[in-house]
């Protein structure tokens, strides 16, 4: 049932019209949050659009079955848009997702990196490309199924952290940028649970109101990155030698693409007193190196390519006191961060961190509220 709207007040999307001549573009995976999305805005009389993007062959090897935008996804979320009566398109994007997104990852692989494709997808697919497809179609605005909020502040849209912790998507949005943050809108970033966009679904009549969520990369069967990178890059699992920090050779490996920083098992090195773990991997030399765990803390990370989404701009202080993460899943940990320019700056922990590896993103968060202030890439300075 659409919405009553009064003249001279902002609509639900923060448009001052009428929902029926607000135009909004909602980006559909296939999957219950954004089919969520499109339905509510459908009901809540929207002119909505979907789109979904066909990102690789869903009949190739490298694609797992029910991955994101495979052909079932593609078929759910045409499904979604025929009940709730709002148009569907579906947009062949497989070439500029190879290049922007599988082509980078199957080669920081290669380079001993631990890249995280989903930033790049959102940053150079979703929320670039896909992004100004909905400004072609003249669309004020475009939804997505994001686990994140937008408010708005003093000087203008800010980036916040989603209400639900456990579901919050902020590690994998850092590079939105403040332009492309005043297009977008995350209708789910408020809710309190998954149970309550399940039970969105469920009124809405959405045949995907119990379809699993996605756990893995879209485009790597079982997490099985090291078997993907081998496809992408025949020849890539050279062997080597798994050797300690002082260089002495404790065995043999069958490939770099097979270990990650901070891998502890399935090295291959038994019969030693204490339990070693991978703390760095010498790609021009082959080497798979490895030591005890302590030799895993970093205190000082490197990052270059900082998106800022700061009120004052980034290289206007000598540092700033945040939170960080490394990882999606773990907490932020407090760190200041020293700039070196406008994209590159070094972090200081105050407390060390295990298994921080090059290729991963660090994340700035404010320490008094849910607001995020960007991120970038660590690189391999230190």
């Amino acid at each position: 049932m659409a919405l009553d709207w009064t003249p001279g007040r902002l609509n639900s999307l923060g448009f001052a019209k009428p929902p029926s001549e607000t135009r909004v573009v909602v980006a559909m995976s296939g999957g219950v949050d954004s089919s969520v999305v499109a339905a509510q805005l459908a009901e809540e009389g929207y002119d909505v659009v979907g789109v979904t993007l066909q990102l690789y062959d869903h009949g190739a090897a490298l694609a797992k079955k029910g991955a994101c935008c495979a052909g079932r996804d593609i078929h759910d979320a045409r499904r979604v848009a025929e009940d709730m009566g709002f148009p569907h398109y579906v947009l062949d994007y497989e070439n500029v997702f190879k290049d922007a997104v599988i082509d980078e990852f199957a080669d920081s692989y290669l380079g001993g990196a631990t890249p995280v494709p989903c930033i790049r997808c959102n940053e150079r697919v979703k929320f670039k490309d896909l992004l100004e497809t909905a400004k072609d179609l003249d669309a004020d605005c475009m939804a997505t199924g994001h686990y994140i909020q937008r408010k708005m502040g003093e000087h203008g849209a800010e980036l916040h952290s989603a209400a639900d912790a456990n579901r919050d998507q902020s590690y994998f949005l850092f590079s939105t940028t403040p332009a492309q943050l005043e297009y977008l809108r995350f209708p789910l970033g408020h809710l309190a649970s998954k149970a309550e966009t399940r039970a969105l679904a469920a009124k809405y009549g959405l045949s995907v109101a119990d379809k699993p969520d996605s756990q893995d990369i879209c485009f790597v069967p079982n997490g099985d990155y090291a078997s993907v990178i081998e496809k992408l890059r025949p020849g890539a699992g050279e062997p080597g030698d798994i050797v300690d920090m002082d260089g002495n050779v404790l065995g043999q490996h069958s490939g770099v693409i097979h270990y990650t920083i901070g891998q502890r098992r399935g090295l291959g090195v038994g019969g030693l007193a204490a339990p070693l773990y991978v703390v760095k991997l010498d790609v021009d030399k082959k080497h798979v190196i490895v030591g005890p765990k302590e030799a895993l803390a970093t205190r000082t990370i490197p990052v270059r390519e900082i998106n800022w989404l700061g009120d004052a701009p980034f290289d206007s202080r000598d540092e700033w006191q945040v939170g960080i993460k490394v990882r999606s899943t773990r907490p932020p940990a407090s760190a200041i961060i020293r700039p070196l320019s406008a994209t590159e700056a070094e972090v200081e922990l105050l407390t060390p961190e295990e298994g921080v590896s090059p290729g991963q993103a660090c994340v700035f968060y404010d320490e008094n509220s849910s607001r995020i202030f960007g991120g970038g890439w660590i690189w391999r300075g230190y």
